[in-house]
């Protein structure tokens, strides 16, 4: 990592380029790149308020998601392969990666995130391995959060 910033610095120098990296993580499906909105492609995560129990202990999974994310990023350079179109709110669909990980598939696989059904089966397998496994939401008493979204 430190040789890749050092690396990145001394081009910028060189070819007299500014190399700018800014993000933002807005939710465990949803991040800000320097300027784009991107929301990851095939996958959802509860929404912020949204509430799941594990052991009659209430906990606002749709945090513990993005805390999940956050963790996994870390410090690491965050790159998006984007799809063609825009969501409904004018979000870039994209495939996240840290270090060639799909970001999108770990969340999934790690159980704080689903498979979007009605947009991908990409991550179908990963869902199932979850599932199987009794991880991260799995583990607990949850509402998709798509049947969330439609009480709101």
């Amino acid at each position: 990592m430190k040789f890749l910033l050092s690396f990145i610095f001394l081009l910028s120098i060189i070819c007299n380029v500014s190399f700018a990296y800014d993000l933002r993580i807005i939710d465990g499906d949803t991040i800000k790149l320097n300027d784009d909105r991107i929301r990851f492609a095939g996958i959802d995560t509860p929404e912020p308020k949204q509430i799941c129990t594990l052991d009659n202990i209430e906990i606002f999974c749709g945090n513990l998601a993005t805390v999940v994310l956050k963790e996994k990023i870390g410090n690491e350079i965050v790159t998006c392969e984007r799809e063609k179109e825009l969501d409904k709110y004018n979000r870039i669909l994209a495939e996240c990666f840290v270090k060639g990980q799909s970001l999108s598939s770990y969340m999934v696989k790690s159980g704080y995130a689903f498979a979007y059904r009605y947009f991908s089966d990409k991550f179908i397998e990963d869902e199932n391995y979850a599932k199987q496994n009794l991880l991260g939401l799995w583990a607990m008493q949850f509402e998709y959060p798509w049947d969330f979204r439609k009480k709101k």
